[in-house]
């Protein structure tokens, strides 16, 4: 009869050091790189100030933006926009959601990144701040507020193709 082998934690430890002490040398190596995405020729635009009272801005603001280094993410794909049933409740950031403010929703990016939202169907854009978790259905890649939906002329349609260009 064999004696059975039971599972010996401290034989775990000296890889669990290994896997510390790489981690610690370069973290950098851990996280994917969101940096030069874009194509260079793409206008850069710089981070509009986080908690504006104003319309942050949109395409009819008459607000100049000044020019920055370098964009750090675009993308393309379906944009559709919040339903009003959210309305005076809470994001995932802690505010309170106004179907007023030119807000969005997006899976990854941090939360106060000002966001173009470029409708590729009509040429309309509007620029947002993401303060909010979503959208949960696959392809979809960013949800709107109705002030912005309007502002781009997703509003009556619900959903469109757009392009996403985030700055920092």
């Amino acid at each position: 009869m064999t004696k059975k082998k039971r599972f010996n934690p401290i034989r775990l430890l000296p890889v669990l050091f290994a896997i510390m002490y790489c981690a610690g040398t370069n973290p950098g190596s851990l996280y994917a790189s969101t940096e030069k995405i874009c194509n260079p020729a793409n206008p850069v635009i710089q981070w509009l100030p986080e908690n504006n009272q104003a319309n942050p801005a949109s395409s009819t603001s008459t607000r100049a933006i000044a020019p920055a280094e370098e964009s750090s993410i675009v993308a393309e794909g379906k944009a559709s926009y919040y339903s009003d049933k959210f309305h005076g409740k809470k994001t995932a950031n802690g505010e309170t959601f106004s179907m007023s403010h030119f807000t969005a929703a997006h899976r990854t990016l941090p939360f106060g990144t000002s966001v173009r939202v470029i409708n590729l169907e009509n040429g309309k854009n509007v620029v947002v701040r993401i303060n909010d978790r979503g959208p949960y259905l696959r392809e979809r890649i960013i949800d709107v507020s109705p002030a912005a939906a309007k502002e781009i002329g997703l509003f009556k349609r619900g959903i469109a193709h757009v392009r996403i260009e985030a700055y920092n």
